[in-house]
């Protein structure tokens, strides 16, 4: 059998495709995915252990799991202070993920309105 292949088939580096795959199946169950949106709105502060465990009301061992899995995929930051460890959001990285999914925005059709303001986004440094 022959595999036929689209000829604007994208080209991804493979470690670009292998660190995305392995950031998003970090994120990819509901809890671990309610845990990194509870982080991602607590900004640069983060929350400790306790904190986490109070507001998403997980079972102290499951959330241990769930953050394990976030921050060996890269997407949460642990910081032990003292007996506490302070958790955070990895913001570069969740922005690189945004930026790997949205790279080749409707580069095969004519954008609407909307992807063409998240390309613009992309590209437009910050002031």
């Amino acid at each position: 059998m022959d595999i036929i292949t689209h000829p604007k088939t994208l080209t991804v580096p493979t470690p670009a495709l292998e660190e995305a795959a392995k950031a998003f199946a970090a994120c990819g169950s509901e809890p671990r995915l309610a845990v990194l949106r509870l982080l991602v709105r607590a900004g640069s502060k983060g929350l400790t252990v306790g904190e986490v465990q109070e507001r998403s009301g997980l079972p102290a061992s499951t959330l241990a799991h769930h953050l394990g899995f976030l921050a060996a995929g890269g997407l949460v930051e642990q910081e032990r202070r003292g007996r506490a460890v302070i958790n955070r959001a990895a913001y570069g990285r969740l922005e690189a993920l945004a930026a790997f999914l949205l790279e080749e925005c409707c580069a095969d059709a004519r954008p609407s309105l909307q992807a063409r303001a998240a390309r613009a986004a992309l590209t437009t440094e910050p002031s």
